[in-house]
């Protein structure tokens, strides 16, 4: 079966059919209905996927320009498939998530469940393209969907938001055209096919600057500091539910690319810039906890919070040790939960109060013990609280960097520490302390809001106490992507200490 076209076809289908329903309500049911439907797609899909087999699975391919070599080509592997699930089981959540959310908005309510779904069909297509010019061309159409759902349903200051956010990613995007020419210019063979491209480009100063067109796209699209700078007003400005998938699905495509992209195209060059890539990540993950700590807005300091995130995933990628990079993608799939959770449950806060300034609360949790108890939680998970999921993927990436960069990793190590002090100080200024007299009569999650938590909730710990199942998949793909390097584990100190006796 066709399995990646039928979730794309769905999705698009989707989005037509809402259009075309008349009542509002009837358009909500009916997206959350379709999306639902893709997700029971996808893990039949998942489910027949086979981790040590062909390295991309569940292949199509068909001409698209024979002219030019290019082709509708589509596949999976077990990185892929990680993020098109990470992507599919978002999608519902925040459909339920934002219920009310386009109420406000200039545009109709079926316009931005239709633009949901437009954008579920852009994300699976661009984890799954095997073509480099079919991945581009996901890449750059993803910011549409996302640029209307924040530019025409956002906070007050949505235009400048959203202008911003589409600037930088277009100009990132035009750098990765001029490499995505320049490639198949040199490479010679006729085609955008990535397995065609990998290992064709073998004069190092050429790969140097493809390297550079292709990760500054990604670091931009990630974002990784100090290209970041749109992260924080496009969050702040974005609906809650339009949040969860730009920070938790669509910025995962930068790093997904350099993994991707970067090291199997490009392996001398990211051999070479790997020092660069690194001390950037280390700068990210600790500038951007320092000012989340100071930040007065709660969507603001959560978008912070994630620039520190994205720091610790591109160290697993350039680390280029199958832990770090297993823990890297693993990381991306638990960002998503972790981030997403705090998302929505700040944005149902928001929508009671009014406002994003976490002054304009306090004692939360004597009106509203149900929202502060899954905030807590949620909160738990985005510092890496042993026991939830996303500490999995921090000590992975950790332990994987320090085999090889030691200092680094030990300085990535203070990221940890400065997360529990903006989490935590988040928390203690909205949910504890004197109940503040604008909350006294906040009313407590509804059933609504409560089934759109509880699965992130369920996800946070299942994974935290049992990650094998992901991992099964992830480390084969992982291995499969860093002989394309090469890069070799370092062999342990304690087998290095026995053979020296």
């Amino acid at each position: 079966m066709p399995w990646l076209s039928i979730l794309m076809g769905v999705s698009v289908l989707g989005a037509l059919g809402v259009t075309l329903v008349r009542n509002d309500k009837l358009a909500k049911q009916f997206t959350l209905g379709v999306s639902l439907i893709v997700l029971a797609l996808a893990i039949a899909m998942a489910v027949q996927f086979s981790p040590n087999g062909d390295k991309f699975q569940f292949t199509e391919k068909y001409d698209w320009i024979p002219a030019l070599g290019v082709h509708y080509a589509v596949g999976v592997d077990g990185i892929a498939l990680v993020l098109i699930l990470l992507s599919v089981v978002l999608v519902p959540i925040v459909v339920l998530a934002s219920w009310h959310d386009a109420e406000a908005g200039k545009r109709s309510v079926r316009t931005y469940f239709s633009l949901m779904l437009v954008l579920e069909a852009m994300m699976i297509g661009v984890f799954a393209s095997t073509d480099v010019f079919l991945f581009y061309v996901f890449f750059e159409a993803m910011l549409i969907p996302m640029y209307f759902m924040i530019g025409s349903y956002g906070g007050a200051q949505r235009s400048y938001a959203a202008v911003k956010f589409l600037l930088y990613s277009l100009f990132g995007g035009l750098l990765m055209l001029v490499a995505v020419i320049a490639l198949y210019t040199i490479a010679g063979k006729g085609t955008f096919m990535f397995p065609d491209l990998v290992g064709t480009i073998q004069d190092v100063n050429t790969q140097k600057w493809l390297f550079l067109g292709f990760f500054i796209a990604f670091a931009i699209k990630a974002p990784l500091w100090p290209f970041h700078t749109w992260l924080p007003d496009a969050a702040a400005q974005a609906p809650a539910g339009a949040a969860v998938l730009l920070v938790g699905v669509l910025d995962k495509v930068g790093t997904y690319g350099m993994l991707r992209f970067c090291l199997e195209l490009f392996p001398d060059a990211s051999k070479f810039f790997t020092p660069m890539v690194i001390t950037l990540s280390v700068i990210g993950i600790v500038y951007g906890a320092i000012v989340a700590i100071g930040q007065t807005d709660m969507k603001r300091l959560i978008a912070y919070t994630s620039v520190s995130h994205f720091g610790f995933i591109a160290l697993g990628v350039f680390a280029m040790t199958t832990n770090a990079g297993a823990g890297a993608t693993l990381y991306m799939v638990n960002h998503g939960f972790s981030t997403g959770a705090l998302f929505l449950i700040a944005g149902f806060l928001i929508q009671r109060r009014g406002s994003q300034f976490i002054a304009d609360y306090g004692g939360v949790q004597k009106v509203a013990p149900v929202l502060a108890g899954t905030f807590l939680v949620a909160g738990l998970s985005s510092l890496s609280l042993p026991g939830l999921s996303t500490f999995v993927s921090e000590f992975m990436v950790l332990v994987g960097t320090y085999e090889k960069y030691l200092v680094p990793a030990a300085i990535a190590t203070t990221g940890v520490i400065l997360a529990a002090i903006y989490i935590l100080w988040m928390y203690q200024r909205t949910m504890n302390g004197p109940t503040a007299e604008s909350v006294k009569h906040l009313p407590d999650l509804n059933a609504r809001e409560k089934w759109v938590v509880a699965p992130l909730i369920a996800l946070l710990l299942v994974f935290g106490f049992y990650p094998k199942p992901l991992l099964d998949v992830i480390h084969p793909a992982v291995k499969n992507t860093l002989s394309s390097v090469p890069a070799t584990d370092p062999a342990p100190a304690v087998q290095v200490a026995k053979e020296a006796q």
